[in-house]
């Protein structure tokens, strides 16, 4: 693709949570703000790449906060790959023209992100211009630019007020210095402030939470306000499904803010009805005695930025740690990583789409979530983050670690054998799917 005159660079940045949009932040949180840049960004290569491979144009994404790494990881190997330079966006703009230029392109087409309604057709009218002008314009809304085009090199980006409404100004009168031929396209908005995501198609959505933390529940009075804060979060809508607790178990969750539903009593029927009226675009399973790693909704955002990862949890911890349960715990992070077997207390999260996919939880009396695992893992990557999700060790302590360990393997292999779980339930000596 190297080889191809005409070029398409793409200026975008990686989207990291608390520094991608961060005007955005206070309606969409820091990770709905970055998810907005990630989804911004893959409908502008989306269009980019159709136009190009329509009409023999090769295509550059020139980045700032990724390597090529994670951008391939990212947006898949369709593309060339480089930083930006570094400087003002003036300032790499020109490197980047500078650059093409001393490969042989022209003319090149310079375009942001920030633009949902930009389409293959502007690009053709973009090109067009370019055979007749040596400069092209689209002009943003907001004073500035979405594209911008050029046949040779020229001094149009020194000395500019960048995120000023005169810029579109400041470049045309430079441009008229250089002597160039100037076209502009029609006017289109940037998304970058509140105002501007009406240009959205169902801007409401993007307002909901990043994640849905859906917490299953039945007399845990004594865990569910400290796992409960260990979740909250900007990104985050907290929802308790309790399944007939006796104790103050729904008092404690509300008085914690979160919002509480009742349901009949079965760990995989409550969750399933939370992701039901579950509003966010992730879905994090959440035991009512684990507490959270700090920062998790970024840990999760950074999972999924992997567009191949379905489902991902947690790496498992318990808040005893003996010698006999560092062992476990060893044991359990193994089989998660390389066997990609998490099982629910390591706080499973996966994209919603998936978990409609598939069906959600299976509604049997246990091992609900192992099911769940493995219906995702046919359709896509499981993933396990570097951060620990610590849980009670209250059933290690209840038939004892070694005992506990050697029914959770008889189990886990009853099932690969096809025996029915509720068969396999009579190994915990209970009949729901709660502990």
């Amino acid at each position: 693709m190297t080889s191809l005159p005409n070029r398409i660079i793409i200026f975008t940045r990686y989207p990291t949570p608390g520094a991608t949009k961060t005007r955005l932040i206070p309606s969409l949180g820091p990770v709905g703000a970055a998810d907005l840049q990630r989804r911004l960004t893959e409908r502008i290569c989306k269009q980019a790449f159709a136009y190009a491979a329509k009409n023999r144009i090769s295509i550059e994404i020139c980045v700032k906060d990724g390597n090529e790494k994670k951008m391939r990881t990212w947006l898949g190997t369709g593309f060339e790959y480089s930083q930006q330079a570094p400087g003002d966006i003036g300032q790499s703009m020109q490197a980047a023209f500078k650059n093409a230029f001393r490969r042989g392109n022209r003319p090149v087409i310079l375009l942001g992100t920030d633009i949902p309604e930009l389409t293959e057709k502007h690009l053709k009218k973009g090109f067009e211009a370019l055979e007749k002008n040596e400069l092209v314009l689209g002009p943003s809304t907001d004073g500035g630019y979405y594209l911008v085009g050029l046949c040779r090199n020229a001094a149009i980006f020194d000395g500019i007020f960048w995120g000023q409404p005169t810029v579109l100004e400041q470049t045309i009168a430079l441009a008229q210095k250089e002597g160039l031929a100037t076209h502009t396209l029609e006017s289109l908005t940037d998304i970058d402030t509140e105002q501007d995501l009406g240009m959205l198609s169902a801007p409401e959505i993007w307002k909901k939470p990043y994640v849905s933390v859906i917490i299953p529940t039945l007399n845990e009075h004594h865990n569910i306000r400290e796992t409960i804060l260990s979740a909250v979060d900007a990104d985050v809508e907290i929802l308790v499904m309790d399944g007939g607790s006796r104790d103050e178990t729904v008092a404690i969750a509300r008085r914690a803010g979160a919002h509480v539903e009742s349901s009949r009593r079965g760990r995989a029927l409550q969750q399933n009805l939370g992701a039901a009226v579950a509003s966010g675009r992730v879905l994090l399973f959440l035991h009512a005695d684990t507490k959270l790693p700090a920062g998790y909704p970024t840990h999760i955002f950074n999972a999924f930025m992997d567009p191949r990862t379905l489902l991902g949890a947690f790496r498992f911890k318990t808040d005893r740690q003996t010698p006999m349960m560092k062992v476990i715990t060893r044991m359990t992070n193994f089989r998660a990583r390389y066997l990609n077997m998490p099982y629910g207390d390591q706080a499973l999260f996966v994209r919603k789409a998936a978990f409609d996919r598939v069906g959600g939880f299976p509604e049997i009396p246990l091992s609900e979530d192992l099911l769940l695992v493995r219906r995702i893992a046919k359709e896509g990557r499981i993933r396990l983050v570097n951060a620990d999700a610590v849980t009670s060790a209250r059933r290690w302590d209840r038939l004892g670690p070694l005992k506990t360990t050697l029914i959770n393997q008889m189990i886990l292999t009853g099932l690969c054998l096809k025996i029915s779980p509720r068969t396999l339930v009579s190994l915990y000596g209970r009949k729901s799917g709660q502990d």
